[in-house]
């Protein structure tokens, strides 16, 4: 029987299932729909009415707690730990105490010791005509500042310090940071922004990964030492700005480097750098914490080293707590970009003033630099000295250029655990200890670093070392290499 006239067709039921009957050029076409097929459809279709109007949540009965129930809850209650248990044998938190100044001889747990530990390269640190420049800014300006430099924390020294350091380093302007590792921290993200790009060695030290943090810039690291591969960053770069080029003009890119890595005691390779920088439009920011009062004929660091004109450095930085012996550090180059760390860089505009003494005791420091230049290839001598003798030591490898004055020794072998290479490695340096020698173990946030190097124990050269200390300490390191690493 019919039902409904659609157009040219009828649609019949019969039985359990729905005919069509179609109507086309003068024929009857029939076609068959399976009952279920529309009873599922149905179903389907109110389903879908339910579902928009129907709410989209339920309201939930609240339930009122007693008094009681109350403090029975927050006594049961557990709050997490803020930080993971530590056991107490954890290496940082067992100091070796130093009683003295940490100078050519030094005294740990009561015990004398050669000092191969500190970054005391030049000796200034217990230099007496530094000492009396110390004290008696200390008997005019008193111990601190109580201020930044903003707001009545620019003393007459630190004014000359930043010109004397600007004369020395043959730069237009030189500023001052009352902490090193607030220097190069502060001074990255003065710069460079959210939206700009900055390319990274791997190897760059913990105060360049926190000024990349703060800068919330776009982060690109190439292998270490490898100009290979920074190219090839950068190139992929200049395609990307091909693509865009109104972005690619607002957007400014930087190279960050270190003249001397601490943490792998090699120099970058300056001169291809500034070659890349001219070829692809970068900005380079150097750091010479290590190589500042080390490498170069007069200590003026990697660009004198490598002959390469300090002007093709857009901002040098580097701390005065290494060959000055000294607090705090500094940034040197064009007085239109040093000008802009007074009003941008947040460890000068918020930290208080480094303290006069230690501005005097910097200045002392640079005076005897210039005034005594050999004693810089005297410290490069002795540091590939040791550099060749600590060579084949068993169990052990060297890391690092022979002119570089803090060197690595790493495991050969490694346990596959750095908690158990750190313990060898400590074992060896205790052993050293026990004889009068003082070394260290590199020390890094293991959660933090973005590349963790490998463990490794720090041997320090110092100009005031002589021959027979560095048999010593070099004896010394070979006997507890062989008794504890050789089994």
């Amino acid at each position: 029987r019919p039902i409904s006239w659609l157009g040219t067709c009828f649609l019949y039921t019969c039985g359990n299932r729905w005919d069509f009957i179609q109507l086309s050029d003068g024929c009857i076409k029939f076609s068959t729909a399976p009952a279920y097929h529309l009873i599922l459809e149905g179903i389907l279709i109110l389903w879908i009415i339910r579902l928009l109007f129907s709410k989209t949540y339920k309201l939930h009965e609240t339930y009122k707690l007693t008094e009681k129930e109350k403090e029975e809850l927050i006594e049961e209650w557990q709050p997490e730990a803020l930080v993971p248990p530590v056991s107490k044998d954890y290496p940082t938190l067992n100091y070796d105490v130093v009683t003295g100044p940490p100078s050519h001889k030094i005294t740990i747990n009561g015990k004398d010791c050669i000092n191969f530990a500190s970054f005391n390269f030049l000796g200034l640190l217990d230099n007496e005509r530094v000492k009396q420049k110390a004290l008696a800014s200390l008997k005019k300006y008193g111990v601190g500042t109580c201020g930044p430099r903003g707001f009545y924390g620019t003393f007459d020294v630190h004014l000359e310090l930043e010109s004397r350091l600007s004369k020395f380093m043959k730069t237009e302007e030189a500023i001052l940071y009352s902490y090193g590792f607030a220097t190069i921290a502060s001074a990255i993200p003065a710069y460079s922004k959210r939206g700009d790009i900055i390319f990274v060695d791997e190897a760059a030290c913990f105060a360049i990964q926190k000024g990349l943090q703060a800068s919330r810039s776009l982060i690109k690291y190439f292998k270490h030492n490898d100009m290979e591969d920074l190219e090839r960053l950068l190139k992929e770069q200049e395609l990307e700005d091909l693509k865009n080029p109104r972005k690619a003009r607002v957007t400014r890119k930087f190279i960050v480097v270190e003249g001397l890595y601490i943490n792998t005691a090699d120099i970058c390779p300056l001169p291809e750098l500034v070659k890349l920088k001219y070829k692809y439009k970068v900005r380079i920011f150097l750091e010479e914490s290590m190589s500042f009062g080390v490498l170069g004929d007069h200590g003026r660091g990697v660009t004198e080293h490598f002959g390469v004109n300090i002007d093709d450095i857009d901002l040098i930085s580097a701390n005065m707590e290494n060959a000055l012996a000294s607090i705090g550090g500094f940034c040197c180059g064009r007085s239109f970009v040093i000008d802009h760390q007074r009003l941008s860089g947040q460890g000068y505009c918020f930290s208080a003033s480094l303290p006069p003494m230690l501005a005097a005791a910097a200045i002392e420091a640079l005076n005897i630099m210039e005034e005594d230049p050999d004693v810089f290839r005297v410290l490069r001598e002795k540091c590939k000295h040791v550099y060749n003798a600590l060579q084949g030591t068993p169990g052990l490898k060297l890391a690092g250029v022979p002119v570089a004055p803090a060197l690595h020794l790493e495991l050969e072998r490694s346990s596959g655990s750095r908690e158990s290479d750190m313990k060898q490695l400590r074992s060896v340096v205790d052993y050293c200890m026990e004889r009068h020698v003082a070394l260290t173990l590199a020390r890094c946030l293991e959660k933090e670093e973005r590349f963790l190097p490998p463990p490794s124990i720090r041997v320090v050269v110092t100009i005031e070392q002589t021959e027979e200390d560095i048999q010593k300490a070099v004896a010394c390191i070979r006997e507890a290499a062989s008794a504890l690493l050789i089994s």
